[in-house]
């Protein structure tokens, strides 16, 4: 279980493709305090940890995590929004967030605002899928505010600090991010999707 409030951002050092599977070694500044078996939140999909080093540690990244998410598309390189699990008793800042991508998003528009950025996405709604407007939404692990919700798209404000301290400073329209509705949300929908 994580909230969405991203801790720091790693950095992907080595793939290593295994079959159908994947294996990302990440740099991060956290890595002293982990342990093997540790779930991490990696751009909002849950990995554990399977081996460390003093700077680094490895995650491993099955077909089914591929087909549903952005992390087949990562490079050498590219910056990861990194959360550790909540722990019990603390102030869940953010909202429920479980690691569980749902789908994956095309950003579309990115608008500086001088201040602030609106950045919108697109996906695809043949699983029922929603937002609303002023919902939770996680988008690559970060957990947002829906700004303006539309059929198949939604957008977003990005505060500075969240700019400056996620992977969000670096995406670019075109790209795809990792989406997560609320769970909250999810079950109302399928629930009138079954009275339906």
């Amino acid at each position: 279980m994580f909230t969405g409030i991203i801790e720091d951002t790693g950095e992907v050092i080595s793939i290593t493709h295994d079959g159908t599977n994947i294996h990302f070694e990440i740099k991060a500044p956290f890595v002293s305090e982990l342990k093997v078996d540790q779930s991490i939140s990696h751009n909002g999909a849950c990995l554990t940890v399977t081996e460390k080093s003093d700077l680094t540690y490895k995650v491993t990244a099955i077909k089914e995590t591929l087909d549903r998410t952005n992390l087949k598309h990562w490079k050498y390189g590219d910056l990861i929004n990194l959360e550790r699990c909540m722990k019990l008793g603390e102030r869940l800042d953010g909202h429920i967030v479980q690691g569980h991508v749902d789908t994956i998003a095309l950003c579309t528009k990115i608008e500086n605002l001088n201040g602030s950025w609106i950045f919108e996405f697109n996906y695809d709604k043949k699983d029922g899928f929603v937002t609303v407007g002023k919902g939770s939404i996680c988008v690559n692990g970060v957990s947002l505010t829906v700004v303006d919700s539309y059929p198949e798209s939604f957008s977003v404000a990005i505060i500075p600090y969240t700019y400056e301290h996620t992977s969000f400073r670096n995406l670019k329209i075109g790209d795809e991010v990792n989406i997560e509705f609320d769970v909250i949300g999810k079950y109302v929908a399928r629930l009138l999707i079954r009275e339906a």
